[in-house]
């Protein structure tokens, strides 16, 4: 079994691989006040709460935006499961040409994303992740990754106004019935579901220009369904893009 860790901003996403079949995944909030024997018995109750033994773990990968939890995290795998994991970073096999000023600003997560979209789709692709900051990255027919755009997330934006507007509530991210809407809490979700699907429509609709009419749109993260409903830009919604680049990625550097 391999389990695949990706710890984001906000949430720490894990998936546990027998073969090429996710079997679980999990969903946590990101702590970095946790300590690794925090995270190691959470995952252990994890495994037994789904009936899987953490003992038929012969691998882990982690990918980190986060770098205070990569130490800790990595001390637990080889203190609760006896494996040293695999970090994304420089050296690692991608398979891909990273056409970036400086490759060691890419956060590893927009690096995964490509190698599991790329590996699906072919390129030229468009990917787009909704979590604490929204990420588009373009890449060209050869599976080179050339660069693309960061915009704040709607989680985080949300929470701004929230905090910032002494009058306005914070609320439920659902899609009003119409753009004109008659009370606040309503007002409030038209402007952020259809002021994103707007962005990242325009954003799109510029990157192709760039990179090509062809190019596949591909979103993931925690709200990807949400704005797909209503963008015209978004051909594919894939959840798990992330874990399964993990799994490729270890394939590649196993």
């Amino acid at each position: 079994m391999l389990l695949v860790f990706d710890i984001g901003n906000s949430n720490i996403v894990l998936g546990a691989y027998k073969g090429e079949q996710l079997l679980r995944h999990w969903r946590i909030s990101t702590d970095r006040q946790k300590t690794g024997d925090e995270y190691g018995l959470l995952i252990n109750n994890l495994f037994e709460h789904h009936k899987l033994n953490v003992k038929d773990i012969q691998a882990i990968i982690i990918s980190s935006v986060v770098p205070p939890l990569v130490v800790p995290i990595s001390k637990m795998c080889k203190r609760y499961f006896n494996i040293e994991p695999l970090i994304v970073g420089p050296g690692i096999k991608t398979g891909i040409r990273l056409k970036y000023e400086n490759p060691r600003e890419i956060g590893a997560d927009r690096i995964v994303n490509a190698v599991g979209a790329y590996e699906k789709f072919g390129g030229p692709l468009i990917i787009i992740d909704f979590g604490t900051a929204t990420t588009f990255c373009a890449i060209d027919d050869n599976g080179d990754y050339l660069g693309g755009a960061i915009a704040p997330g709607i989680g985080i934006s949300t929470e701004a106004l929230f905090q910032r507007a002494a009058k306005l509530p914070r609320i439920e991210l659902v899609t009003p019935k119409s753009v004109i809407c008659r009370n606040t809490v309503a007002s409030m979700q038209s402007g952020i579901i259809f002021g994103f699907t707007g962005q990242v429509d325009e954003i799109v609709r510029r990157m192709k220009e760039e990179l090509g009419k062809d190019a596949k749109v591909v979103a993931t993260g925690g709200l990807a369904n949400l704005i797909a409903k209503q963008s015209k830009a978004i051909d594919i919604v894939e959840p798990f893009l992330t874990l399964d680049g993990l799994y490729i990625l270890y394939k590649r550097n196993s």
